[in-house]
C-alpha cells in the first residue's frame, strides 16, 4: 500500500505553486502609502497615486492565480491507488477498494461483488475450490434447473395476433401493463404500508393515483385478474419484478392463471413494425392527456381516429371517460392514462365488448416524433 505522505507528496508536486499575493509584495509600505493610511485627511499628489491605480488593475488577476489548489479533486493515477485485496474481510467493507478512488467506481465494484461474487463465494462448502467458472455460467445453470417454474411471455408477434383476431370478430380484448405506479398502488397495506408508500410512490399521483387510495387498489387487483392479457416486468428491480409477486400473492392472484407478456409489449409492438399493420384500416379511439398530441402523429400518417377522450385526471374521471367513450364509433381504443389505463382498458372490454389496449407513454413519444409509426 502507499502511504499517504509519499502520495500527498506526489499530488501537491502535480499541483503548480501559487504566485505570491499581492499583499505581500506591499508588506513594505512606501512614505506615500504610509501617509496615506494616517487619518489626517491629507490628499496625495496625483503622481503619486498613479502607482496605487495600477496595483489595483491588476489585483483582480493576482488574487485569482492565488487561489488555493485544491487537490481533492484532482484524478489520483492508477499508479497510486492503493490494491486493498477484495476478499480481506477487515478492508473491504470501509470505503470501497481502493484508495482515492471515484466513489462511484469504487460503491459499483462493491455492490458488483456483494450482489453476485460473494453470494457464490458463500454457497461454496468450507474446503472446496469452485472450477474457473463464471457467475453468469453459474446462474445459467441454476435457471435450467428451475425451467418449469418459468412462466411464458407471450412475444409480439402473439399479442398481434390476438388482437387482430378479436377487433375483426367484435370480441372483448383488454391488454392491460403493470409497471412500478400499478405495482405501488396494488402494494397499499398489502405489501408496503402507507408512510412507506408515500415515500417511494411520490411519482403516483402524476401517474393518476393519490394514496392513500384502497379503492383504486382492489380495482387495479380485479382489472389484472380479468384482463386477457397482462403485461409483467422483466427488469429485477425494487419495484418492478421484485415487487411483482409479492404484490400477486397478496391478492390471491396466481401467475400461472395469468396470460403474460412484457410491460413494454407497446414498444414490442411498435420496435417489430407490428403497430402500423395493427392500426390500418381501424377506426381508433385514443384516451389521455397526451391523445391530441397522438391523434395529430396518426392523422399525418394515414390512420383514422375517430374520437378523443382527454383529460384524464386519476380514477375519479374513469366514469367520465367511459361514459363519453360509449358514444364514440371504433374498432380499437389506444389508452395512455398512467395507472387508470389498467381499469379503462378492462371497463371497455367487459361493459362494451370492446378491443383496448394499454398504450402507455408510447403515445407521448409519437406524439412528440421521437419515435414512428
Amino acid at each position: 500500500m502507499i502511504r499517504p505522505a509519499p502520495l500527498a507528496t506526489a499530488v501537491q508536486a502535480a499541483v503548480p505553486s501559487a504566485a505570491p499575493e499581492p499583499a505581500k509584495r506591499r508588506a513594505t509600505p512606501s512614505p506615500a502609502a504610509g501617509r496615506r493610511r494616517k487619518k489626517t485627511g491629507a490628499v496625495p499628489a496625483a503622481k503619486e497615486r498613479k502607482p496605487r491605480k495600477r496595483t489595483s488593475r491588476r489585483r483582480p488577476a493576482k488574487r485569482g492565480a492565488a487561489k488555493p489548489a485544491r487537490p481533492r479533486h484532482r484524478r489520483i493515477p492508477v499508479e497510486h491507488e492503493a490494491q486493498v485485496p477484495i476478499d480481506d474481510p477487515a478492508a473491504h467493507p470501509a470505503a470501497g477498494v481502493g484508495e482515492g478512488r471515484d466513489a462511484y467506481e469504487a460503491g459499483y465494484e462493491r455492490g458488483l461483488y456483494e450482489g453476485g461474487e460473494q453470494l457464490l463465494e458463500q454457497l461454496v462448502p468450507p474446503g472446496a475450490l469452485l472450477e474457473e467458472i463464471g457467475l453468469r455460467e453459474v446462474l445459467a445453470a441454476g435457471l435450467a434447473a428451475r425451467a418449469p417454474q418459468l412462466y411464458p411471455l407471450a412475444e409480439p408477434a402473439l399479442v398481434y395476433e390476438e388482437l387482430t383476431h378479436a377487433i375483426e370478430s367484435k370480441q372483448p380484448y383488454a391488454l392491460v401493463r403493470l409497471g412500478d405506479g400499478e405495482l405501488l398502488t396494488l402494494a397499499q397495506d398489502t405489501v408496503f404500508d402507507a408512510e412507506t408508500i408515500r415515500r417511494e410512490g411520490r411519482f403516483l399521483p402524476y401517474a393518476g393515483v393519490t394514496p392513500p387510495d384502497l379503492a383504486a387498489r382492489d380495482l387495479v387487483a380485479m382489472a389484472v385478474r380479468q384482463a386477457n392479457r397482462v403485461g409483467v416486468p422483466v427488469a429485477r428491480r425494487k419495484h418492478f419484478q421484485l415487487l411483482l409477486h409479492p404484490v400477486l400473492r397478496h391478492h390471491g392472484i396466481d401467475p400461472a392463471g395469468l396470460r403474460l407478456t412484457s410491460s413494454t409489449i407497446n414498444y414490442g409492438l411498435q420496435q417489430s413494425g407490428l403497430l402500423p399493420h395493427l392500426l390500418t384500416g381501424r377506426r381508433l379511439l385514443l384516451i389521455g392527456d397526451k391523445a391530441p398530441a397522438l391523434a395529430e402523429a396518426l392523422v399525418s400518417r394515414g390512420f383514422t381516429v375517430t374520437g378523443i377522450v382527454s383529460p384524464v385526471n386519476g380514477f375519479a374521471a374513469i366514469d367520465r371517460v367511459i361514459h363519453e367513450a360509449s358514444f364514440i364509433e371504433y374498432d380499437l381504443a389506444l389508452v395512455s392514462a398512467g395507472v387508470p389505463a389498467v381499469v379503462i382498458c378492462w371497463r371497455l372490454a367487459t361493459e362494451f365488448g370492446r378491443v383496448a389496449l394499454d398504450f402507455g407513454h408510447l403515445a407521448d413519444a409519437l406524439g412528440k416524433g421521437q419515435l414512428s409509426v
